[in-house]
């Protein structure tokens, strides 16, 4: 059973040519068009089966049983420059699906079944020529979830308990010339490498909670996404071992571990005359996820604001989502101790999720009393970054002192619901 639905999810990703650039971090600011349409916002205002995800208490508001499809396609512009003029990436388009199945089992009891692309990143510089091009840098996370939802509802108040399965995949591979003169007592040994190959994959279990109370036009709500510990054998310890061998990272190579953070979250809307404003908060614990703490992330704090305006037969939306950059700049300093150096040009070359802000607008239209469709689009501006990589001396032809990033993107969504 396991095997056929690891299978089953690798189908569904497969809809992706390229990674996703998830853009809290490494996770989409949400799932479903009408969460994107209003800068992510989910936990305190209900989107029907979509929010089977982002509050699955709030699935508690179905009259029957409805069914969301549909999917985002992704186009990330990511450009590293490590002093020899910005090289962009080609990992720039993406298909991420979205699929959730909620129902009205009877006045108390609600239920349903969804699976999700939820989080991913990556980068692909093989087209630059020469092993100082970025060192060809080839990173792609992906991540996927399957998850069943049951919600219990009681006079206005709702809970929701979501067991999830998780797949996930990543590749990890980069160039380079070594040159072990500044590094070790060998003055003068170069040798061209290529460093990690291949793809790993992991299925691991988690689990989400939610919590919702309605009353007078207001909804708040509450949710915890759990910590789910994934391994990439081979991955991470390869792309990795190189530094290790020079004696940074205590000369041992980092953990195949790279988690999906624990997420606190909390949420409030209000409705008035087909009017409604919704705020959430988040807590992304990436500091404490392993791998993502190797790699020395911070936690980070989520804001994101949305209106919906409510008419017959369609609404429109817009919305808001900040968020700190996690990416943390390390300290360089020369030598054996460059452990700084080496993580910062890991994160800007590897996994740039910078991004801050994202701006969307959204629209749905009923095609029938029982169907209708949903569509979003969401802009974050360009960021620019600066790693200094300067104690990092000795890998590269060239030494250089720091890597800029530059990041935007963009993105559309599209869903089809149905109810019955």
């Amino acid at each position: 059973m396991k095997k056929t639905i690891k299978l089953a999810m690798v189908a569904v990703l497969a809809l992706g040519a390229t990674s996703a650039f998830a853009t809290n971090g490494s996770e989409l600011i949400g799932t479903g068009a009408k969460t994107r349409g209003m800068g992510g916002v989910g936990i305190g205002i209900s989107h029907g089966a979509e929010s089977t995800l982002a509050n699955a208490a709030l699935i508690t508001s179905v009259k029957g049983t409805e069914i969301s499809f549909g999917g985002t396609i992704f186009m990330p512009n990511v450009s590293a420059d490590m002093g020899a003029g910005a090289k962009d990436s080609v990992a720039n388009l993406s298909v991420i699906p979205e699929v959730s199945i909620a129902t009205k089992v009877n006045d108390n009891f609600y239920m349903g079944i969804g699976m999700w692309g939820t989080a991913g990143m990556g980068v692909d510089y093989r087209k630059e020529s020469g092993y100082t091009s970025n060192f060809k840098m080839v990173t792609n996370l992906q991540l996927m979830q399957f998850g069943v939802p049951l919600a219990y509802k009681s006079n206005g108040f709702s809970a929701a308990v979501t067991p999830v399965l998780q797949y996930g995949s990543l590749d990890m591979n980069f160039a380079g010339v070594l040159d072990s003169s500044t590094m070790t007592s060998t003055p003068g040994s170069t040798a061209n490498a290529n460093f990690g190959a291949g793809v790993s994959q992991d299925l691991k279990f988690g689990y989400n909670l939610g919590l919702a109370y309605e009353a007078a036009g207001f909804t708040v709500g509450a949710s915890y996404k759990s910590q789910i510990d994934m391994q990439y054998t081979g991955q991470i310890s390869g792309a990795s071992q190189v530094f290790a061998n020079f004696g940074l990272f205590g000369g041992q190579a980092l953990s195949d571990k790279l988690s999906t953070p624990a997420t606190l979250g909390f949420g409030v809307s209000y409705e008035m005359s087909g009017s409604t404003i919704a705020i959430d908060y988040k807590q992304v614990n990436w500091s404490s996820a392993e791998g993502y703490k190797d790699f020395k992330w911070e936690n980070q704090s989520v804001i994101a604001i949305g209106y919906e305006y409510l008419a017959k037969n369609w609404a429109a939306r817009v919305g808001y989502n900040y968020a700190n950059n996690p990416v943390a700049n390390q300290a360089a300093t020369s030598g054996t101790d460059a452990t700084g150096s080496a993580i910062n040009m890991l994160n800007a070359l590897g996994f740039p999720a910078t991004i801050k802000s994202h701006m969307s607008v959204g629209a749905s239209y009923n095609l029938s009393d029982a169907t209708s469709v949903d569509l979003a689009y969401v802009y974050a501006p360009k960021v620019s970054d600066t790693y200094t990589t300067a104690g990092f001396a000795g890998f590269g032809a060239t030494n250089p002192a720091s890597v800029k990033v530059e990041h935007s993107q963009s993105s559309v969504s599209f869903q089809l619901n149905y109810i019955f």
